[in-house]
């Protein structure tokens, strides 16, 4: 085997030789070996961790993320060739993309915490073909490819999917050089990623599944150590390779979409905290230690991703409209079947998320949702998960409501609601809703989050957004029902119970603190009067 030592090359070999304190260059096959080995041995998940600690204590010297990240980059590469791609070659991207994970996540959370760093560049002595490096870092390369591979490969074509769970978003003093990474890509490469991962969560891609596991890192009380991945930075890296490494989720809605939907949403929603110029080094050490940084002497960059997501159009209208000149590098989308995957996804907060970034912050779209007819299609689903609020969090109930809010701003929305009659209403248990109007079970659902919010959560945020919703509405209710009615007459009268119960407090504190002041005053008088000294 050259370098490597003459023993037999099992999983438990090789992951040894991997975290150890031996050099490998790229050169050597022992790379080939470790990755044409199927991972099907079964480790606890303690021992994964003693793996994981081993490589951080060794990678300084022995650069083996950096050499194991060249070689995912390579896969990633020659994945994407247009000649017809050996299955050798896909089965090697899926050992390394499952590999990688684990160890990347490890690496990743323990750079965060100030524990290890990276090394993700090379020793000078390393050699590397020019053609592939050129001047780029290992994580630009990485992530270039990525990518590409992401914007140019049709998932119909892949035979085997993974879904990879995102984490929660990076803290102000997180290390994420992927994400960095990715951000710095060019504006036509970064507009037609998330055009692709917005087509994959719209067209719910169904392919065929390999159901082979890969435990090579198991864990009795979990299916798998790879199923807690919550790195931001690893789900990037790793989400090609979601089309490529068999699943072993039987409950998801469709893993590529919801691999797309989580990666989207990490990028569309990071922004690098930069220190101002001026700033002292070691003043930001120390509040970036602290999470507090202040925010006169720092700034976030701008998001390309985002900007792409906010400048996207309707194909459809594109279309009819080819006149504009810069249109190519916009991103387009089908507005209509976007519509119709967001209304039948709303049970889940991460689609929630997305239909909020929409609404806020591309006026295309909104208008586009403002102009349907059937706007039952979105609000049906958010009132049913605001009624059954007792399961959300605070959070998730207040994400609802906003998106409320910003649709109620708009006078014809108001209008439209009270004209679109809903025959029934099985999910509301309280009372039979026949032949109610939109607009009037929108009423109903908010006093009856409002009551909630009283009673339950008592959360300021979620109190004044759905007064304000209704004061947005109130101008152009019509045809209102009985019941809603009904609803509204009792929240008043809740709210004014409330209202005196407060006004009677604040005048009792006052005629006590009235009262106190004439004692004191009379007081002080009578003292005068009599000569006493008051010191």
């Amino acid at each position: 085997m050259g370098a490597a030592p003459s023993m037999p090359y099992t999983a438990e070999h090789l992951v040894g030789t991997f975290v150890g304190d031996e050099s490998f260059p790229l050169s050597s096959d022992f790379w080939q070996k470790l990755l044409e080995l199927p991972f099907d041995a079964e480790f606890p998940s303690q021992r994964v961790h003693e793996a994981c600690q081993l490589l951080a204590k060794n990678n300084c010297n022995t650069r083996h993320l950096a050499k194991i990240l060249f070689h995912l980059a390579c896969y990633v590469q020659e994945s994407m060739s247009t000649s017809g791609v050996p299955p050798l070659v896909y089965e090697k991207a899926v050992n390394v993309v499952y590999f990688t994970s684990v160890f990347l996540k490890h690496l990743i959370g323990s750079a965060q915490d100030g524990g290890v760093e990276l090394y993700l560049s090379l020793h000078d002595n390393e050699s590397i073909p020019k053609s592939i490096m050129g001047d780029q870092t290992i994580e630009i390369l990485v992530i270039r490819n990525v990518l590409n591979f992401i914007a140019s490969v049709d998932v119909r074509y892949i035979m085997n999917n993974k879904l990879l769970l995102c984490g929660p978003p990076p803290r102000s003093n997180d290390v994420n050089p992927f994400l960095d990474a990715a951000m710095a890509q060019d504006g036509r490469l970064v507009s037609s990623v998330v055009g692709k991962l917005l087509l994959n969560y719209i067209t719910l891609p169904r392919v065929p599944f390999n159901r082979a596991s890969y435990s090579i890192f198991y864990d009795r009380s979990e299916n798998s150590v790879l199923k807690r991945v919550g790195s931001a930075a690893a789900n990037i890296v790793l989400l090609p390779f979601s089309y490529l490494i068999s699943s072993s989720s039987e409950g998801s809605r469709n893993p590529i979409a919801d691999s797309s939907l989580h990666v989207l949403l990490v990028l569309i929603h990071y922004h690098k905290r930069l220190v101002s110029e001026g700033y002292s080094v070691i003043e930001y050490q120390v509040s970036a230690s602290s999470d507090s940084l202040p925010k006169e002497n720092t700034f976030f960059s701008d998001n390309p991703y985002c900007m792409a997501l906010e400048h996207a159009t309707d194909c459809e209208l594109d279309r009819v409209d080819s006149e504009d000149n810069h249109s190519d590098q916009h991103v387009k989308l089908p507005f209509a079947p976007l519509f119709d995957t967001l209304g039948m996804c709303l049970d889940d907060e991460t689609a929630v998320l997305l239909l909020y970034t929409l609404l806020q912050g591309n006026s295309t779209f909104q208008e586009y949702v403002l102009v349907r007819a059937d706007l039952d299609t979105l609000l049906m689903p958010i009132l049913e998960a605001l009624y059954n609020s007792r399961r959300r969090t605070a959070n998730q109930i207040y994400m609802l409501l906003i998106i409320l809010l910003i649709l109620s701003q708009d006078s014809s929305f108001n209008a439209g609601i009270h004209k679109l009659i809903l025959p029934t209403v099985p999910w509301y248990k309280e009372r039979l809703l026949l032949q109610s109007s939109l607009g009037s079970l929108m009423i109903i659902i908010l006093i009856r989050t409002v009551q909630y919010n009283i009673s339950k959560l008592q959360d300021v945020y979620l109190h004044t957004t759905c007064l304000a919703t209704l004061a947005n509405m109130a101008p152009h209710v019509h045809h209102l029902s009985a019941y809603a009615s009904m609803r509204l007459v009792s929240l008043f009268h809740m709210l004014s119970r409330k209202y005196n119960k407060f006004a009677d407090l604040r005048d009792k504190k006052l005629n006590v603190s009235e009262n106190n002041s004439i004692e004191i005053s009379s007081l002080v008088d009578v003292v005068c009067d009599k000569g006493f000294s008051l010191v």
